[in-house]
């Protein structure tokens, strides 16, 4: 290969590497061994040695050649994660968001349960006794909040994955929505609103008939 008006020998290729910005394609990039003093050195370990080990050879071999520098050091996969550490923080925050707002929701269901089983408890006490089990009087009341659950999935989902499938299309190398994501978000969702209603549900179910129907 010839650069700068001279011939220089490749002596080794290795994968592509991200050393710009993520958000922008690898370029063809040449590590040359530029002559004389230099303030960098890079220098690729071998995958199957311990990194402590490879180190320990490099440090003295380094200390030979510049014993009045300080022997430091850095990695790649370091400095490329720290390119994702405005996402990182983000990623957190939104966790913080998302789990205040699964707890508001609980709370808001929770009282929502406590008002239809209050308001139900007529209707609740005459199905008891005409026979109905506490499971059957469970299925009642939770079925109502397990549909509006599984059809406000259904609506969130296509917006989620619109804005997901964008927001990686930001990065040239990235993943993929996986479908199965979203399957996994729906059960999660009712199981949480049905342990969230459950106890009200079997609450009412398990009052006593006479007491629910005395003042009729």
């Amino acid at each position: 290969m010839r650069w700068l008006g001279k011939t220089h020998v490749i002596t080794g290729v290795v994968k592509d590497m991200v050393m710009e910005s993520p958000y922008n394609p690898t370029v063809p990039t040449v590590f040359h061994m530029q002559p004389g003093w230099v303030n960098l050195i890079t220098i690729r370990i071998n995958p199957k040695m311990p990194i402590q080990d490879a180190l320990s050879k490099i440090a003295p071999v380094f200390k030979k050649y510049n014993p009045g520098s300080p022997f430091d050091f850095k990695f790649v996969d370091d400095e490329y994660a720290r390119k994702f550490s405005d996402e990182q923080r983000t990623g957190n925050i939104a966790t913080v968001f998302a789990a205040l707002a699964i707890f508001i929701s609980c709370l808001g269901l929770f009282g929502m349960a406590s008002f239809m089983a209050e308001q139900r408890i007529k209707e609740i006490g005459i199905r008891k006794v005409l026979g109905a089990s506490v499971f059957a009087l469970w299925q009642l009341l939770s079925k109502d909040f397990a549909i509006l659950v599984f059809i406000s999935v259904i609506i969130a989902s296509p917006v989620a994955y619109y804005f997901m499938h964008n927001w990686l299309h930001n990065y040239q190398y990235h993943t993929d929505v996986a479908w199965w994501i979203f399957i996994v978000t729906a059960i999660g969702a009712i199981l949480i609103t049905l342990m969230t209603v459950s106890f009200q549900a079997i609450k009412a179910a398990l009052v006593n008939p006479v007491k629910s129907l005395r003042s009729e």
